[in-house]
């Protein structure tokens, strides 16, 4: 009786913990939300406060830009894991440093623009599907337009992703992370509102940014 016991007992633990592995392996890579250490020391150390980047510094820190990347490409938020400001630092800093990445593979250049993607139908380097995360592929249009605007409604990511134009915004020098969310992206409206090359604001007229123009409807939500 009491080997029958003892080998319930033991046949019970194994079939418990046996399930208990399944479960875990269930869970996706992207139970958990990343960590952007990596990309705030980047920037910290390439961008300057005024949001000039030294994209030969990123050139030579590329191992450490790569492995952010990667970390970026096996990790997609989703709604069940991770909190709504996890998500959208995520999609921000990941549009961020795909752009820099995407200027990086083709420096030297002038501008962005000057970038010749020779792909048929793909009219400019904001179309191009070299975003790959898990199973997805993006192209920088996507995860602004088809991800942050619509899903997250928050205005000032306008003043937060950096596509590398004049007409842009900054590109900020530290990463944007879930716990500091609002107070960066405030921050962020009131620098690009300050700064007199994209609004000009006079006693007798106001010429703002051609952003509030572009994505009118979104401040108005």
């Amino acid at each position: 009786m009491k080997k029958t016991t003892a080998l319930f007992f033991y046949s019970f633990l194994a079939l418990t913990l046996t399930l208990s592995s399944c479960k875990v392996q269930d869970y996706p890579s992207n139970a958990r939300p990343v960590t952007h250490e990596i990309w705030d020391s980047l920037v910290q150390e390439h961008v300057s406060p005024e949001g000039w980047v030294d994209y030969p510094g990123f050139i030579q820190d590329s191992s450490r830009l790569n492995r952010y990347l990667h970390l970026l490409e096996g990790s997609h938020p989703n709604d069940k894991h991770w909190s709504r400001d996890e998500q959208l630092a995520y999609w921000i800093n990941a549009y961020n440093a795909f752009t820099v990445k995407l200027i990086v593979d083709h420096y030297p250049v002038a501008s962005i623009k000057d970038i010749k993607n020779g792909i048929p139908f793909v009219n400019t380097v904001w179309d191009i599907k070299f975003i790959q995360i898990e199973q997805a592929t993006y192209d920088l249009n996507n995860i602004e337009h088809g991800i942050i605007r619509p899903k997250f409604n928050e205005p000032r990511v306008h003043f937060a992703v950096n596509c590398a134009s004049v007409s842009c915004p900054k590109l900020s020098n530290r990463a944007y992370t879930a716990d500091q969310l609002d107070e960066q992206l405030t921050q962020a409206a009131r620098d690009f509102l300050g700064d007199e090359s994209k609004n000009k604001v006079s006693k007798d007229k106001v010429e703002l940014s051609k952003i509030f123009s572009w994505y009118g409807g979104d401040f108005k939500k």
